[in-house]
């Protein structure tokens, strides 16, 4: 029983860290049209600036301050370089801001070296928030944070007939972080002035222009708010996990599948997908079974031929990586508008 509980739970911690990726580059989409190709580079940048801030003036302001330094970097980009080949239609954008990518990666090679980076959390981010302790009889009881820890510790190691399993509580501070997220998006999109010229801006520029607003300067804002958002991102996951010139080569591919499956431009399908892929994943490499004995379970008897090949006596833990892309597919072949898209 536990196990489907913490998994649940890294799931949605993971699902949710996809969807403070993503809700950047789906907001740049669905208000520009642009679909930047260098939002995982922004999402690094953001960690590797938290890294360096986080040295000077702490975590907590860094958490802070290097999102606003991804932003301004992300403004500059617009205005000096995207900007000018928006008249050549999506592939310039998209061939500039791959370029882009490429000389993020060179120039966090140059200044932070190719190796990982000691990016921790603080302490207060650091042990687990709750441990689930259950027995053999499936009786579960949660030990949270500021309950005694040592008097807990005593009991799990005393004890060979209870399984202790602890949820991070950095883990949590992703989750909570992510719905503050949605929440703040969708409440200026919706029920600001700001938020209403940003919608407008793409569908009617010329109708805003006439109304005394500067429609350039709105896409600027808008393309440094999408990757403030992915430096948020940034600190966080790379505090949490690893913080790497790889990082963006990691989550650039995922991203994408996240804001197709939601639908391109719709930022509840991208949270909705970011949930759905981050719980399947997360299950998916806790299953240590093959194929071949899950076909058995549902009553499905492969041949002798069959039940000898490589490829059906691979686990589930191992086919996981690819289980993002094989939904991709499917839903490109099924519903190409993705889950709340519309069709383009």
């Amino acid at each position: 029983m536990e196990f489907y509980f913490i998994s649940m739970l890294n799931g949605l911690s993971y699902g949710l860290l996809l969807f403070m990726l993503s809700s950047g580059l789906t907001l740049i989409f669905s208000m520009m049209g642009v679909l930047n190709f260098a939002h995982a580079s922004f999402y690094m940048l953001g960690a590797y600036t938290g890294y360096a801030l986080s040295h000077i003036i702490g975590f907590w302001p860094a958490l802070l301050l290097a999102p606003i330094l991804t932003g301004l970097v992300g403004a500059f980009f617009e205005r000096y370089a995207l900007r000018h080949v928006y008249s050549g239609g999506h592939v310039p954008e998209l061939l500039l801001t791959f370029g882009l990518s490429y000389l993020v990666l060179e120039v966090v090679q140059i200044v932070w070296g190719r190796s990982v980076v000691g990016f921790s959390l603080p302490i207060e981010l650091q042990g687990p928030l709750v441990t689930m302790v259950g027995d053999s009889a499936n009786n579960i009881s949660w030990v949270w944070r500021w309950d005694s820890q040592d008097q807990l510790a005593n009991i799990c190691q005393s004890n060979v007939s209870l399984h202790c399993t602890p949820f991070p509580i950095s883990r949590a501070f992703i989750m909570l972080t992510a719905l503050m997220m949605m929440f703040l998006l969708w409440m200026v999109l919706t029920y600001t002035r700001l938020g209403l010229i940003i919608k407008a801006a793409l569908s009617y520029p010329q109708m805003v222009e006439a109304l005394g607003h500067d429609v350039p300067s709105v896409f600027m804002l808008v393309f440094g708010l999408g990757t403030a958002l992915a430096g948020v991102a940034g600190v966080i996951g790379g505090s949490t996990f690893i913080t790497e010139p790889a990082m963006a080569e990691t989550v650039g591919s995922i991203i994408f599948v996240v804001v197709v499956v939601g639908g391109i431009g719709s930022l509840i399908g991208a949270f909705l997908a970011s949930i759905l892929i981050g719980v399947i994943q997360t299950f998916a490499v806790s299953i240590d079974t093959t194929l071949v004995k899950i076909a058995t379970q549902f009553g499905v008897h492969l041949s002798g031929s069959l039940d000898q090949n490589p490829i059906f006596n691979l686990s589930v833990s191992q086919i996981a990586p690819i289980l993002p892309y094989l939904f991709l597919v499917l839903m490109l072949i099924f519903k190409p508008s993705g889950l709340l898209g519309t069709k383009q």
